[in-house]
């Protein structure tokens, strides 16, 4: 059974860093896209960033270019994303997912395992 476990979430304020970490087990990682998600209270989880199966492929969303990068490690089974120079509006919880394909996609409905999520809070 596939397992993802975030970390790396915490509160920090505006302009600050952080790096979120995903480990996961239970499935063919080095065959797999992953993404992250978020989710602020009150709205819909949405799509952040995603990768390829062998990380040559990356993909953001436009609230995130330029500010968030997401990389892998597929001898370590992790992946991870940076997010520099943070917003108040970025603050929500972030999930990562493992996809059904090994081609980076953004859509919400060709993920199959989540993980539980980590908190990120940006202070103003």
């Amino acid at each position: 059974q596939a397992q993802l476990t975030e970390s790396g979430g915490g509160l920090v304020q505006a302009g600050g860093s952080l790096r979120l970490s995903c480990v996961v087990s239970g499935l063919t990682f080095e065959r797999t896209a992953m993404g992250w998600f978020r989710q602020a209270p009150g709205k819909e989880r949405e799509y952040v960033a995603t990768i390829a199966w062998n990380g040559q492929s990356t993909y953001y969303a436009d609230a995130v270019k330029g500010r968030f990068t997401i990389s892998r490690d597929n001898a370590e089974n992790t992946v991870y994303l940076q997010l520099n120079d943070l917003k108040p509006e970025d603050t929500a919880v972030y999930y990562c997912a493992a996809a059904k394909t090994a081609v980076a996609v953004s859509t919400p409905l060709l993920y199959e395992h989540w993980g539980q999520g980590t908190q990120v809070t940006v202070s103003s």
